[in-house]
């Protein structure tokens, strides 16, 4: 049995099942409506999030657990004899790395690693579980860190987004853009590049349009393709099964996981979204 705990955030999306299955711990941001407070996937999911966002007409704010968050998750497993490997939402994109990494000064040196993933959603889960499958075969937390630094820049992330709304409340368009999207029917494409969001593509069209264009790109690396590939939503299921079942039959993968956006990715994306995220070789 491996003494490594592998450690991750809310925002990594994975299935209860895998987390069960590799003993990796989760530890929860904060969605904060107003007066309220909610852990993600504790206190809160994304239906009821999108509920209220429909009947309050505001958009909620993300928070990061805070270093005693942290503190307090990992110490009963140092407790145990442990030691612990966090992989966590990109410093780019949140205090989260920060503050874990604080965490990680309250307890002896080397007991617990803090490992930025630079990436958000599944694509944080690919290296988690890529982590926790290396720790199960024997590897030390150093040698799991080298192929991280070395995999982290071969994942390839991107989102289609169904609506500006999300994007607009959010501050992250103005006004203009989100009536221009609306009427011209923009479904924009993210992808993450050095840790940061950054839009990719525009498709014009119908939405099938856009995850098209998406599902293109991956096939277009289908002879690279190492390991697992994602399908994330946000309340678009009938569309990630779509993908999924593609990208079965086009490109052999031996495995394709469904996954579903958090409340986090889902406050910033919205619903109707559908993400991509898979690793290449070099």
């Amino acid at each position: 049995m491996s003494n490594i705990r592998i450690f991750s955030d809310s925002t990594s999306d994975l299935p209860a099942g895998l987390l069960k299955q590799y003993g990796i711990e989760i530890v929860p941001l904060y969605v904060v409506f107003e007066d309220q407070t909610y852990r993600d996937g504790i206190d809160l999911t994304p239906a009821r999030l999108f509920d209220k966002v429909a009947r309050q007409g505001k958009l909620p704010k993300s928070a990061a657990p805070s270093p005693a968050d942290f503190s307090r998750a990992f110490a009963p497993h140092l407790d145990n004899g442990e030691r612990i490997l966090y992989i966590g939402l990109s410093s780019e994109l949140s205090s989260t790395y920060q503050n874990a990494l604080i965490a990680s000064e309250d307890f002896e040196p080397g007991r617990v690693t803090v490992f930025d993933s630079l990436n958000l959603s599944t694509a944080i889960g690919l290296l988690v579980l890529r982590a926790a499958r290396a720790a199960e075969s024997g590897m030390a937390v150093p040698e799991i860190v080298h192929m991280l630094e070395r995999e982290r820049p071969l994942v390839e992330t991107e989102f289609a987004i169904d609506t500006l709304e999300y994007l607009h409340k959010g501050g992250r368009c103005s006004g203009m853009q989100n009536l221009i999207g609306s009427l011209l029917s923009i479904r924009p494409i993210i992808k993450v590049i050095d840790g940061t969001m950054a839009p990719a593509y525009k498709v014009r069209g119908k939405r099938e349009k856009a995850l098209d264009k998406m599902l293109q790109n991956l096939l277009a690396n289908k002879e690279k393709l190492d390991g697992p590939v994602v399908v994330v939503h946000a309340d678009a299921e009938e569309d990630a099964l779509r993908l999924r079942d593609t990208i079965l039959r086009e490109t052999g993968a031996e495995e394709v996981l469904l996954c579903t956006a958090g409340c986090v990715i889902s406050t910033h994306c919205g619903p109707g979204t559908v993400g991509l995220m898979y690793a290449k070789t070099q």
